[in-house]
């Protein structure tokens, strides 16, 4: 099956400002990017790839207008640059109303020949991460008094036991406890949380990472025999972030065409 037609946007987050992590490049990040560009919104853009971030940066500006765009180098690794990541978001765009975390690191080993070193990377990128950056979110939303979203990225690997892939699974399954125990506490102050997650969308990094033989095999799985396009998932975290999802708090939706 061949992939859908682009669905243009409907102007779904009009006026809002978005910071999204891990933003630069093809991937999901980027697609929400633009998708949430073509909804009104404005954007703070952020990735630890700084070289990058300014590429996707210059060809957002061109297209979308330098006022709604802008970006700063964030490791979500470390805690500066994420307070930083934040600060500068409110500054450019005078608030703050949703939050991405797409920020994540996969690869593959076996657990015994993983070694604590991958274990903790893969766990610091992906959970530890993701915690930085819901805490900086839900601080800023709890200050400013009028509500927001935070969206994050979990996977369904989170559910799914697959080989080599102990390390990125817990970390996914962890971003889905995250996510629910934040939206219990948010809920006081207006703040929902939710999470989506893919099985499969495809993007030049994941092939750096993962060998063509896995790719192929999790491809035929898929119930549509092919795996999504990066902005199929930011169509769903558009969906969340938006007033459409305003009775959904603490949900991890899978963007998924298989079940098993």
């Amino acid at each position: 099956m061949s992939a859908p037609q682009y669905v243009p946007g409907h102007q779904l987050l009009t006026g809002r400002t978005a910071v999204i992590t891990a933003a630069a490049g093809a991937g999901i990040g980027g697609a929400t990017a633009r998708k949430f560009l073509e909804e009104g919104a404005r954007i703070a853009i952020g990735d630890a790839h700084a070289r990058r971030l300014k590429e996707t940066e210059q060809a957002l500006v061109e297209e979308f207008g330098a006022a709604n765009v802008t970006s700063l180098p964030c490791d979500v690794t470390d805690e500066t640059q994420v307070q930083a990541l934040f600060a500068h978001a409110e500054q450019a765009h005078g608030g703050l109303d949703i939050v991405v975390n797409n920020a994540g690191l996969g690869g593959t080993a076996e657990l015994t020949e993983m070694t604590d070193a991958q274990w903790s990377k893969v766990l610091d990128v992906t959970l530890t991460g993701t915690f930085r950056c819901t805490r900086a979110a839900l601080r800023s939303l709890r200050s400013a008094g009028r509500g927001g979203v935070v969206v994050n990225n979990a996977s369904v690997v989170g559910w799914r036991a697959q080989i080599g892939q102990a390390h990125y699974a817990a970390a996914k399954a962890g971003v889905m406890a995250l996510t629910r125990c934040a939206a219990v506490e948010a809920a006081a102050y207006g703040v929902r949380v939710n999470a989506v997650a893919p099985s499969l969308a495809m993007h030049p990094h994941l092939v750096k990472v993962t060998s063509a033989e896995l790719l192929d095999e999790l491809t035929r799985k898929e119930a549509f025999g092919r795996y999504a396009e990066p902005w199929e998932i930011a169509n769903v975290i558009v969906f969340l972030a938006s007033g459409y999802s305003s009775y959904m708090t603490g949900e991890v939706v899978p963007v998924s065409s298989r079940h098993a």
